[in-house]
Formats: structure tokens, C-alpha cells, sequence
């Protein structure tokens, strides 16, 4: 996959300071700034703080006369409920946030943690599937989290029941990191209670939303996106042709993380996209050896790669282009498809610097929808 141009976050100074992460949650928890807006604004601002006195003027450019950003009290108020619950706050751009995470173009600016920083220092991978899964689907993850454990790895999965539970249950002493869909402090199923706190004791939990939250159907997408992204490669045990678990296998894809499956009966309804995934050129994993035979190729690529040449290809920007005419040609472009968004640029002509501004009040107004991987659309 060729790497992307344009849609990468660019670099910023993490927050020093407590009144800086309170003004990082404050930005990231305002209405309509999701983790790609919070990146534009940081670049165009500078700094969250600045970031958060421009937004009034960018909602009301956008159409939205009362817009207010998150107030301050109700980001102390979350960070008092992280510090009761023992959560801590890890940042984007500190040394403690994992790099395989940050390097994503959607990586979410303040993750929750409850548990061990250990777990996050080893490579990952990613262990997924059904959760209904059969019994031998949740042998096949026990069997395979214990071998990759044993071998220096990390398991990071979602805490639902079926696998990800199996998998989890199986690296708890070896490494094991549950991303939440809601709150860190929020179990979801109620029935996993047990291993999540299993899980903080020995493993790490991690969740980008608020303490406190109830997770809802909407919020496991996004959440997958940060499973894909902490691991070097998503392992696929047992998942039917539409499961939710071939979303996390769409982003580890637009991620460029490689993708590995179990293979299943053809009639057992569990194993049709694990099935289609090795048809279309997923690995096929029999065992542990198949998936650290492709981890090891991934590492030694890793290490013997040159350093990647800064992008050579700048479009130069046209003198002041009329922002309503700009705005029109962005919704002209786009459908309900989402495309990425740098060949949206090359579309236009135009530079990432001209356009960046425009998406973010496309996005205000509700007429654009980023989605994972770097896509929009309209909305």
C-alpha cells in the first residue's frame, strides 16, 4: 500500500504541563472535534489553548452562532474522576504514548490508562474474531496468544466475549492490552468484569473516551481503529462475511498493518471472512509459527528500511482561492464513498494547506464525514 501523502498528522509539541492536558482534553472533547480536527487545528494553532479561542469564529464561519467549546469544568471534573479511579492520561507526542499507535493518521490525541506502561513497550499484535465463537475458535486464540506471549509479544484486543476474552485470558501474564469502546472504568460486557480487572492488575486497559462513558454501538468502530493501529499485524480468528470484526481488519489495511486469518469449515457461518480474507490474500495462519514467521519478516524489513525521504511532491497554493467556491468544489468531488483524502488534493489542484482549512468547516457544518484511514465523504 502506497504510503500516504497528505492525511498523516503533522508533528506538534505534546503538553508540559497540567494546564496543558487540561486544555488537550478540552479541545479533543468539544462538539464536532474528532482526532483529525484536533490535528488541523493544532497545526493552524499551534497550541490546544489557541486552538480552543479560535473555535467560536470557526463554528460560527461554518454556520453554528452558538457554539461553545467544551467548558473547563467539565474537563476537571474528568480528570477528578480519572485520578478516583486510578486512570492515567497519556498524551500524543509523549514519550509514553505507543509509537506504533501514533504513527496513524486518525491517532487519538489522549488515551485513558488503567494498568502497567510494560505492555505497551513490546511489539503487538492484534487478536480478533467472533464472539460466538466456537470451541475450537477459542482454543485456536488461547493457543495462539499463549505462543506469541511466550515469544516477547504483546496480545491487544477489544474485551468482548468469544476470542478477544480467550485471548486476553491466555497473555495476562505474558502481556495483554484491552482497548475499551467506553470508558476506561466502564465494563462492557458486564461479564468480562472479572478479567478486566485482571487485566488492570497484570495488563493494561486504554479507552480515547471519556471516564465514565457507557459505550454505545457507534463508539466500537473508532475503537477498533486503535486495535489495529498499536499492533504490527491483526491475527483473525473466526469472523462471519459481515462481523464487526472485519471493520478492524478494513482499518488495519488502510493502517498498512498486515492481515493474517484461521482458516474454517466452509459451511460454519463463524469462519466465511476469515475464509475471504485468505482468498483475497490474507495470510493463512495453521499455527503460532505462521504468524511469527510473517512478525519476524515484518521486523527485519523494519530494520534494514532507509529512512523514509521527506515527501518531494509539494503542490504549491494559488493565491487566496474564494472559500465559498472551494467549498462547493470539495462537495462537488465527494460522494457518500469515502475517498482518501490526498487524491482528493490532487483532484483539486490545490495544496493540503489550502484545503485543510476548508474540510475542518465542511466537517463543523456537518457536511463532510471523515471516517478511519485517512477517508471522507459527504456527509
Amino acid at each position: 500500500m502506497a504510503k500516504d501523502l497528505f492525511s498523516s498528522h503533522p508533528p506538534f509539541t505534546p503538553p508540559t504541563s497540567e494546564e496543558d492536558r487540561l486544555s488537550w482534553l478540552r479541545l479533543i472533547r468539544s462538539p464536532r472535534v474528532g482526532p483529525t480536527t484536533f490535528h488541523r487545528l493544532m497545526s493552524e494553532h499551534k497550541s490546544a489553548e489557541a486552538a480552543l479561542d479560535a473555535l467560536p469564529e470557526i463554528a460560527r464561519s461554518a454556520g453554528a452562532d452558538h457554539y461553545a467549546p467544551c467548558p473547563k469544568e467539565a474537563a476537571e471534573a474528568e480528570i477528578d474522576l480519572a485520578r478516583a479511579k486510578g486512570a492515567r492520561m497519556l498524551c500524543l507526542g509523549t514519550e509514553a504514548y505507543p509509537s506504533t499507535l501514533a504513527s496513524i493518521s486518525d491517532a487519538p490525541p489522549v488515551l485513558w490508562c488503567m494498568g502497567h506502561r510494560a505492555p505497551i513497550l513490546r511489539p503487538m499484535v492484534a487478536l480478533v474474531g467472533a464472539r460466538n465463537a466456537s470451541s475450537l475458535g477459542t482454543r485456536m486464540a488461547r493457543t495462539l496468544a499463549e505462543g506469541l506471549g511466550h515469544e516477547g509479544y504483546t496480545i491487544v484486543s477489544g474485551l468482548a466475549r468469544g476470542v478477544d476474552a480467550a485471548a486476553h485470558h491466555a497473555s495476562l501474564k505474558t502481556g495483554t492490552i484491552a482497548v475499551m469502546g467506553g470508558g476506561v472504568d466502564v465494563i462492557y460486557p458486564t461479564e468480562n468484569a472479572v478479567l478486566a480487572a485482571a487485566i488492570a492488575d497484570q495488563g493494561l486497559r486504554m479507552s480515547e473516551q471519556p471516564m465514565g462513558l457507557h459505550p454505545q454501538a457507534r463508539h466500537f468502530p473508532p475503537r477498533n481503529r486503535i486495535i489495529s493501529g498499536l499492533a504490527l499485524a491483526v491475527v483473525v480468528v473466526e469472523a462471519a462475511e459481515k462481523s464487526g470484526t472485519l471493520i478492524t481488519v478494513r482499518d488495519a489495511l488502510d493502517q498498512g498493518r498486515e492481515v493474517m486469518a484461521v482458516p474454517g469449515h466452509p459451511v460454519d457461518g463463524r469462519a466465511g471472512g476469515c475464509n475471504r480474507l485468505i482468498r483475497e490474500g490474507a495470510t493463512l495462519v495453521r499455527h503460532v509459527e505462521d504468524v511469527l514467521e510473517v512478525l519476524r519478516r515484518l521486523q527485519s524489513a523494519k530494520t534494514e528500511a532507509p529512512e523514509p525521504e521527506q515527501n518531494s511532491l509539494p503542490l504549491a497554493a494559488p493565491p487566496d482561492p474564494d472559500s465559498q467556491s472551494l467549498h462547493q468544489r470539495i462537495l462537488d468531488l465527494l460522494g457518500p464513498s469515502p475517498v482518501a483524502e490526498d487524491l482528493l488534493i490532487r483532484d483539486l489542484k490545490l495544496s493540503a494547506a489550502a484545503i485543510s482549512p476548508a474540510l475542518v468547516l465542511l466537517e463543523m457544518q456537518g457536511s463532510v464525514r471523515r471516517h478511519p484511514g485517512g477517508l471522507v465523504s459527504r456527509a
